[in-house]
Formats: structure tokens, sequence, C-alpha cells
């Protein structure tokens, strides 16, 4: 005698559905970050598997120094944005999501794109500049022109900035103070042209503020507010508590 399979109730069903429909519509939200960290994931485990000697290379190949940008300007300014140094796809997952995709769903993905390509060239063409002068007056070595460059963090520190102007008063104000002494005690903590870079992209995400001008959603507040949310509430109570009495 076989014994009947009761079949799966209608919502254990349709759940993986719903699933794959929540992870569809997040993707076509933000379809830029998403396929820029898809990208990312996929170098990330090439390089993994790379020997260090040959990882290097890799590297140098693809990074905005001084000397790859002499010879190879275009090409290194866009590949570059791809890898990183240091394989931590994990971090990255988390940061992208932080920062690019809310960016990218507020401002659509040709303004995203705007902001995060002017912060990656400007800051990095600033952060190089600095260095070329620095070892023309023999402040910095020769051998700084050949040094690695490379990732996708001035990116993201545009879009950090950027973010300023999604956030409404005064969350904004707090916000853009957070970020601004971030970027600031990164680079006193370590004075190099990388964090140099960094707190210049910070600053060209936040100079981007026309880019979403008249965007709807800029301006989303805490769900309670800053000022006077206590003494709110308070009332809020104490005139529903007259109402009902």
């Amino acid at each position: 005698m076989t014994t009947a399979v009761p079949p799966r109730p209608p919502a254990a069903r349709s759940r993986p559905r719903r699933w794959a429909a929540a992870v569809a519509r997040y993707v076509r939200a933000a379809p830029g970050s998403c396929l820029w960290l898809v990208i990312l994931g996929l170098n990330t485990f090439a390089m993994v598997r790379m020997s260090p000697r040959m990882r290097r290379y890799f590297l140098f190949t693809h990074s905005t120094n001084l000397d790859q940008l002499r010879h190879h300007p275009i090409k290194v300014l866009i590949t570059s944005a791809f890898w990183t140094e240091t394989p931590s796809f994990f971090f990255w997952f988390l940061v992208f999501n932080l920062f690019l995709v809310p960016l990218e769903r507020w401002l659509g993905t040709r303004r995203w794109l705007l902001v995060v390509v002017a912060a990656h060239v400007g800051a990095t063409l600033v952060s190089e500049g600095v260095v070329n002068v620095l070892i023309n007056t023999g402040a910095l070595p020769e051998r700084d022109a050949y040094a690695l460059d490379i990732g996708v963090s001035y990116a993201v520190a545009g879009a950090v900035g950027m973010l300023t102007w999604f956030l409404a008063r005064p969350l904004r104000w707090y916000y853009l103070g957070a970020a601004t002494c971030f970027f600031v005690l990164l680079l006193i903590s370590s004075w190099d042209f990388t964090n140099l870079g960094h707190i210049t992209a910070f600053l060209i995400g936040v100079g981007c503020y026309p880019v979403g001008r008249g965007v709807p959603g800029g301006d989303r507040r805490p769900r309670w507010p800053l000022r006077g949310g206590g003494r709110d509430r308070e009332k809020a109570v104490t005139t529903a508590q007259g109402a009902t009495g």
C-alpha cells in the first residue's frame, strides 16, 4: 500500500517565485550597480586564483598610475574601476548596496553614471597630478610613478558625497558632517595619494548637487523627526488621550 504525498501548500510553491520577482525588481531598479558588482565579483574570483607575482603584474597593467596614464589613459581610467587590489567581494557587496544602489535608484542610471564617472576620473587626475608635481619637485621618488592605483573606491566616495542631497534637512547636514570627518581623518591618518583621491572624489560627489536637482525623492526623512521628536510624540499622545477622554 502506497501513501500519497500531500501536495505542497500554495504559499510554499509561490515563495521561490516571490523571491525571484523581488530580486528582479531590485536589479531593474539599479541595473548599473548590479552589473558592475557582478563584473567586480568575477574579476575578484579570477584574481584570487593568480599567483602573487601574476596578480601584481596584472593589476599594474590596469592601474591609473602616472606611467599607465601617460601610455594608456583611456584604457586604465575605464578598466581600473573593475578591479580591486584587496579581493574581498563580501565587503564590496555591502558597500555597493549601501551607497551605489540607493544612489542609482534615486537618480536613475544615466545621472548615477555621470556622478560616479566624474568622481572616479576627477579624483584620479587630481591625485596623480599631485604625485606628478611632487615627483618633479623632488618631494617624492620617481618610483611613485609606478605605484598601484586601482579600484572602485573613488566612485564609491563620490556616491557617498552625492547621497548628501538624497536626505532631508537636518539629517542631511549630520550626514555631511560625519562623512566629511571620516574622509578628513582618513587623510590625516595616512597621507598618501589614494586618500587624497578619496576626499577629492567625495567633494566631487557633493559638488554634483545640480545633477539631482528636480529628481523626486531627494528629501528622505528619518522615521522620527531629529529635532523635537520626543516633544512632538508626547504632544500627539496627549492630544489623542484628550480626544478619547
